[in-house]
């Protein structure tokens, strides 16, 4: 009686917690579909629209979108940040992953960029080695060798296959690292509801500035309707993973990030009958397995939280 009595309060924690596990994990999936259909459609788009253009008009879906829905909740409140500076600075990052990102699935197939761009949470690690002093262990730096390898094996440099465009993703890739380390930092004081409200806005007005120089008139209605899918995309995306991260704790989660890849290879398919050849395979698997055990590694050590990158 007394050992039933101890464990039943243990069993309901387990009984209500498991709901919410299960509801982080399917949000989280559900936003990186998303994320999917948005880098499929970007590829689609850009064959047709300026880069630039398509950019500005995802950006301001988002910034317009995020403020509709939550500024009439919170207020003004949404508008107050301690540090603005780098609220602005974390926009500028974003907007600079996102233009390389639009860059990069011009010419690259989907599957392949997403796994590049996969190893953002391994130059993480390689960044808060060499400018914050944080001590690496002999797995993790084998694990960030081990992605970058498979990166090479994708881009296969010297081969009769590549082009410089290719190395679009490796700049994503910095910028998207000192983003999230960045965002890290800011996520311990501000609302993370706050930081989407900036990014979006800060990415719209910058890229308002080159709008005029790009824009141009498109005749198609299925050009229109992937601009609003584009950012329709990332808008929920980015909604339901702040959700995720509400309902399910950052280890539990991590592990599932890299189903993106599988979601960006199946877009590559059957939007562009796309199959990657059987080294681009061995690549994407390296980088799949060495970036899910470094980011979960980089969460168990409390590092940084790790996020799929943001188109």
């Amino acid at each position: 009686m007394g050992t039933a009595c101890r464990s039943h309060p243990v069993t309901a924690g387990h009984a209500r917690t498991a709901p919410h596990a299960l509801a982080g994990i399917a949000l989280l999936v559900a936003a990186l579909a998303c994320f999917a259909v948005l880098d499929t459609t970007t590829k689609f788009i850009s064959l047709s629209v300026p880069v630039l253009m398509a950019l500005w008009f995802r950006y301001a879906f988002q910034a317009i979108a995020t403020t509709v829905a939550v500024l009439p909740k919170r207020g003004w409140a949404l508008l107050q940040t301690a540090h603005p500076k780098f609220q602005c600075l974390r926009g500028v990052l974003l907007l600079t992953s996102s233009a390389l990102a639009f860059f990069s699935l011009k010419y690259m197939p989907v599957g392949e960029f997403t796994a590049i761009v996969m190893i953002t949470p391994l130059a993480i690690t390689l960044l808060a080695s060499l400018t914050l002093g944080e001590r690496v262990s002999v797995l993790r730096w084998a694990l960030v060798i081990g992605g970058f390898v498979g990166t090479l094996i994708i881009i296969h440099p010297g081969g009769n296959h590549f082009d410089w465009t290719m190395l679009l993703p490796l700049g994503l890739v910095a910028s998207n690292a000192w983003f999230q380390i960045l965002t890290s930092r800011l996520a311990r004081t501000e609302d993370p509801f706050t930081m989407h409200f900036y990014t979006g806005w800060v990415g719209t007005l910058l890229a308002s500035l080159a709008l005029p120089f790009v824009w141009t008139s498109l005749d198609s209605w299925t050009l229109w309707a992937g601009l609003c899918l584009m950012g329709f995309m990332g808008t929920v995306g980015h909604f339901m993973m702040i959700l995720a991260y509400t309902r399910a704790p950052v280890s539990t989660l991590t592990p599932f990030l890299y189903a993106q890849i599988g979601f960006a290879m199946i877009g590559g398919w059957l939007a562009f009958s796309h199959v990657p050849d059987q080294w681009s395979m061995l690549g994407i698997g390296m980088i799949a397995v060495c970036g899910a055990a470094g980011a979960w590694l980089a969460v168990r050590e409390s590092r940084v939280t790790i996020q799929p990158p943001e188109s």
